[in-house]
């Protein structure tokens, strides 16, 4: 079979990577990660806790850390069950059009992927763009949801469904699957890539 030309097999590829990316992205946020993750990701503080979330006392003999550790170790969990579904899900599409991308490419692109999507998760560079660079802390305000407790008490959230901040972290996600496919895409296709 003849090749493609460079620029179109560099467009198809392009393509293909960002609607993949593009895509799994919310399936990720919502189906692949966990709930006590969702919740505990943006934790920070320097009270002891235990790894179940459970205030640690004094007298506690189970292991603790920091709810700041807390917060990292599920931001973490979440980054990297992301990561493996993307990966599987870029090498499936791609061999399925009969297309392989290079191992370095492929890693490339996923760990842009990977490490910003764990910065933004943690939430204080998606504030810090928001709030210092864009000013759009007036749009987070705003859009928050209300909650009904199991006590019937009504609570705000701030970065959960349905929010600003949740809109936010997914239209930066989504421009960042754009380098990190351009990148992945560049990689492969490059002179001598192959």
């Amino acid at each position: 079979m003849p090749r493609l030309p460079i620029t179109t097999e560099r467009l198809a590829l392009f393509g293909t990577l960002l609607a993949t990316f593009g895509e799994l992205h919310p399936a990720c946020d919502h189906w692949a990660q966990g709930s006590k993750t969702a919740s505990r990701k943006r934790l920070y503080g320097k009270d002891l806790v235990h790894a179940d979330g459970t205030p640690a006392t004094p007298d506690s003999t189970r292991p603790t850390m920091t709810t700041t550790t807390l917060g990292r170790r599920a931001v973490a969990c979440h980054v990297a069950s992301y990561t493996a579904v993307q990966l599987g899900a870029t090498i499936a599409v791609t061999r399925a059009f009969g297309y392989r991308i290079t191992p370095a490419a492929l890693l490339a692109g996923a760990a842009i992927n990977a490490g910003t999507h764990a910065a933004i998760d943690r939430g204080a560079l998606l504030l810090w763009l928001a709030k210092k660079k864009t000013k759009k802390t007036g749009y987070i305000e705003h859009c928050q949801a209300v909650r009904l407790a199991d006590d019937g008490n009504v609570t705000r959230e701030v970065n959960g469904p349905g929010t600003a901040w949740m809109e936010l972290d997914a239209a930066l996600h989504r421009v960042i699957g754009i380098g990190a496919a351009a990148v992945t895409t560049w990689l492969t296709t490059r002179p001598g890539a192959r």
